[in-house]
């Protein structure tokens, strides 16, 4: 990279499965405020640029950028909206500084879930709308066939789906930052309600209320402004075939192509012995699976195997969604990813409360935008006492 660049503040909203008596804006505020505050920073003087990540479908209303500049003090500031996953604007954010545009970037992100009464009828807009979207099927129903096909072509069992559901649960009872935490017993998954076959209730991750917002820095504002900043080694990101009928449905094709991006910036090689921990997409069950065979962190067939030896699980070798993921924390719509990287930031500062990890130093954040989608992004993060 031309331009070395670090996380330097960090702030998100309380979250909830509900937020009834707060609006999308109080939010926002809530988590920019305590981002600013965490960098030290007045953002009308001192933020060069504004990214929130948002989805007009979602929002309810068209270019929505126009609706956040307020709370996140950037009246009269300039200010995008990407339409995608929360890691593909920090790309956006570091892009702007290694081309100089910019020496400090805000990027936000927020679920109001709860505000939506039928969103299985929004995702549909998200499919062909000649082919399949007249065949008016729940989108998830995608999920289930990904899900067949993919333990058909591996060695991954239905009841390795149920340790990641056990595991990130579990992991999640310590996190004060979840919602969904739980001690299930992997067979009170595996008899749980069943959805989209294989897939049961509980293989998918439930919705949440809430807001991220990161504060991206250059070097030389990095180190002036933080004690404690988290470098960005490296990015990737991938969209695949956008069609359903043409798409890999054994292999996470995207996930595999972005992190390949990621890890030639970060120059890694061996991403299981150099990486320390990785936040993983799981908003179902099997993706946290196959999204770790794409990411080259264990062998093909192998993801369910290493669950079950208990590497990882949070004290194994190589801990994997020890905040609890989606299944445990809760899914934010276009905000999952920044959730992630929250969590993942949080570890590098030593500040992760109960969930901390002992003497990590460098972590691999991955995001998946969620059916019917093929888009996925991956960060390498290493804490300021890193390599140099």
């Amino acid at each position: 990279m031309s331009e070395r660049m670090a996380i330097v503040g960090l702030g998100y909203a309380d979250i909830r499965s509900c937020t009834p008596g707060i609006s999308y804006k109080e939010l926002m505020y809530e988590a920019a405020t305590r981002a600013y505050d965490d960098a030290g920073i007045n953002p009308r003087k001192q933020v060069d640029s504004f990214i929130s990540v948002s989805e007009d479908f979602w929002e309810g209303t068209s270019i929505f950028d126009e609706y956040v500049p307020d709370q996140l003090g950037a009246a009269l500031r300039p200010v995008h909206t990407v339409c995608g996953d929360g890691l593909q604007a920090l790309s956006c954010a570091a892009m702007l500084i290694e081309t100089g545009q910019a020496q400090i970037v805000a990027v936000e992100g927020h679920s109001k879930h709860s505000d939506m009464c039928t969103p299985h009828h929004i995702h549909q807009l998200a499919f062909d709308p000649i082919y399949h979207r007249p065949l008016g099927a729940h989108p998830q129903h995608l999920a289930g066939l990904e899900m067949a096909r993919f333990l058909h072509e591996s060695e991954n069992t239905r009841e390795h789906c149920g340790l990641v559901v056990q595991k990130n649960r579990r992991n999640a009872l310590k996190n004060p930052r979840s919602v969904y935490g739980s001690d299930l017993s992997l067979q009170d998954i595996l008899d749980a309600e069943p959805t989209f076959t294989p897939m049961g209730v509980l293989d998918a991750a439930q919705p949440a209320d809430g807001a991220f917002v990161v504060v991206v820095a250059a070097e030389r504002r990095a180190k002036a402004l933080s004690t404690h900043p988290v470098w960005i080694r490296g990015y990737g990101w991938c969209t695949e075939t956008p069609a359903v009928d043409s798409r890999s449905w054994g292999e996470a094709a995207y996930a595999r192509l972005a992190a390949h991006q990621a890890y030639r910036m970060a120059k890694i090689t061996a991403p299981a012995r150099e990486l320390d921990f990785a936040e993983v997409d799981d908003s179902f069950s099997y993706k946290e699976l196959q999204h770790l065979e794409a990411l080259d962190i264990c062998p093909q067939g192998a993801a369910g195997a290493w669950l079950q030896a208990g590497i990882t699980q949070t004290g194994g070798e190589f801990p994997v969604n020890v905040s609890g993921g989606s299944l445990g924390v809760g899914y934010f719509l276009e905000a999952s990813g920044l959730m992630r990287l929250t969590e993942a930031v949080l570890q590098l500062r030593g500040q992760a409360g109960a969930v901390q990890l002992p003497a990590v130093r460098r972590g691999l954040v991955q995001s998946w935008r969620n059916l019917p989608t093929t888009t996925g992004c991956v960060v390498i993060l290493e804490r300021a006492d890193g390599r140099e």
